[in-house]
């Protein structure tokens, strides 16, 4: 992919932070053995620490300055789990729910907060069937690949070179409730375009044009209705096929001549991942699959290749007797299958570049400004619109089992 960079004419471009301002920090895990690629895993990896004892306990939990087996904190929001301290009661294992690790990568976590050492529960009281994700990532200079990604399950926000994001939910309520837009930017956006605009529009439109800069994302906005109308279409396909099904959407699908297919069988602990350009052929070992488009191997964000860190993050050695060791003991079929919809995914966006390339042009040309959003009064964002909305209408469980004060 091409890599980017700021023009001139995108520099009064507003930023994403004006126009979606509220926004969290990634996820702080704390410790890597609480996620994993499959579910029995973090199941495995549970029972090995409570079958601990003590020092044993602690040592495996690999502690730190926020968690200890000592600690005692609040469920998160929406699970339930143990609130009292997991050295001495640990309860049953909690149920792994999703959690897209880094860019395309969807895992699996274990969502106690006793595990956790920044978990953003504000995040974890929105996340529902209606919510979605647009994560912003880190400004890389001169990297290739998109500037927002966008998710039904709960991001980590993490980016591959290690430069922090941000995760911008689109709703600050459950249910769809309260858009996390600038006040008056739909009103604004309606009467410029002449028909509704609604939030997931503005999420689309800036999914499609959305460019990174050292200032932060900036999303321009057109001044004609037919470009935006145009964008809104390109951004919620993009949208459609990063969410893989979601939301009820289509799962992501190739052409039939251009699908990917298994044609050797991966084998039981490959370490090596390889790409033909002349064959089309990803190879894992001796294991085969074809066709490959180029532009799905050379997909980056952040400037690492999307499938590598996808390989790695399944195949990287660990320290014998830790809890990060415990894992499949041969490579699961699902993985194979999850690795199939991945290629899909990234050469369909790929497939996409050249019209959101003309798409920015045209946006960029004759576009709304920062200082059109500010003569509108939209700008400059209420303090109140960037901090999280209240949405404490039921009690919460704290240390110890105790309720939390509302």
């Amino acid at each position: 992919m091409r890599a980017v960079t700021e023009d001139l004419p995108l520099l009064d471009a507003p930023l994403l932070d004006d126009l979606m301002p509220w926004s969290v920090a990634p996820l702080r895990l704390g410790r890597s053995w609480i996620v994993a690629p499959d579910p029995r895993t973090l199941r495995e990896r549970w029972a090995r620490l409570v079958a601990a004892e003590g020092a044993g306990r602690e040592a495996l939990f690999r502690g730190s300055r926020a968690r200890t087996t000592g600690s005692s904190v609040a469920a998160l929001p929406g699970q339930r789990t143990g609130t009292g301290r997991l050295a001495r009661e640990p309860g049953p294992c909690p149920e792994p729910v999703r959690l897209v690790h880094g860019p395309f990568d969807e895992q699996w976590l274990l969502p106690d907060h006793r595990l956790i050492d920044a978990a953003r529960p504000e995040l974890w009281r929105v996340a529902d069937e209606r919510q979605l994700f647009v994560v912003e990532q880190g400004y890389v200079p001169g990297a290739a690949g998109p500037a927002l990604l966008v998710t039904a399950a709960l991001p980590d926000g993490r980016s591959p070179a290690g430069r922090p994001g941000r995760i911008r939910p689109l709703f600050r309520r459950p249910e769809g409730r309260e858009p996390n837009l600038a006040p008056g930017l739909l009103d604004l956006l309606g009467g410029r375009y002449g028909y509704g605009v609604a939030p997931a529009d503005v999420a689309a439109w800036a999914t499609a044009v959305a460019r990174p800069s050292a200032a932060g994302c900036r999303v321009p906005l057109p001044a004609d209705p037919e470009v935006w109308t145009a964008g809104v279409a390109l951004g919620r396909e993009l949208m459609e096929t990063q969410l893989r099904g979601a939301r009820g959407g289509a799962r992501p699908r190739l052409p039939g001549g251009r699908r990917p297919y298994v044609r050797a069988a991966v084998p039981a602990r490959p370490t090596t991942l390889s790409y033909d350009p002349e064959g089309e052929v990803l190879g894992l070992d001796e294991g085969r699959i074809s066709p490959v488009p180029a532009a799905a191997w050379e997909f980056e964000v952040g400037g690492v290749r999307v499938l590598e860190q996808w390989f790695a993050h399944r195949t990287a050695s660990a320290e014998p007797g830790t809890l990060e060791a415990i894992g499949p003991a041969a490579w699961p079929q699902e993985w194979t299958s999850e690795l199939l919809e991945l290629i899909t995914v990234l050469a369909l966006l790929a497939g996409r570049e050249e019209e959101r390339a003309a798409l920015l042009a045209r946006a960029g040309a004759d576009g709304l400004g920062a200082g059109a959003l500010r003569e509108a009064g939209v700008l400059p964002v209420p303090a109140a619109a960037r901090r999280p909305a209240s949405v404490l209408d039921h009690q919460e469980e704290g240390p110890e089992g105790q309720f939390m004060l509302l």
